[in-house]
């Protein structure tokens, strides 16, 4: 079960990656527009991007996005962040979205930082 969950995160993330390609190959200037605009949004700033990641990942609990949650928590600990600022930022997206956002962090959440810290 641990070795079909680990494959189904990377398989998530190939998808997304895939996804965004047959994307911005059908719809290049809109891709080349948006990718610009979230660019500039990740870009540190008063905010470091360590944090961005932190509150992207928060926003992605939330919205129950289970790609943007694999990605941005990927993202977190291409960043730095620890194992502990990641589990404060799933206590945060819980004050907001209560059991829907406690369950994707312990579940989805974690099986991305275990995979993705070998």
């Amino acid at each position: 079960m641990e070795l079909e969950r680990m494959d189904s995160i990377k398989t998530k993330l190939i998808e997304y990656k895939e996804g965004v390609g047959k994307f911005t190959e059908k719809m290049p200037e809109f891709a080349k527009t948006y990718t610009s605009f979230t660019e500039a949004c990740f870009s540190e700033r008063a905010l470091s991007k360590k944090m961005k990641q932190l509150m992207a990942l928060g926003i992605s609990i939330h919205a129950q996005d289970e790609y943007c949650i694999i990605y941005h928590t990927k993202g977190c600990l291409d960043q730095g962040c620890t194992e502990d600022e990641i589990l404060d930022a799933i206590c945060v997206a819980a004050a907001f979205g209560g059991g829907p956002s406690i369950s994707q962090g312990v579940t989805l959440v974690q099986a991305c930082i275990d995979e993705l810290n070998q």
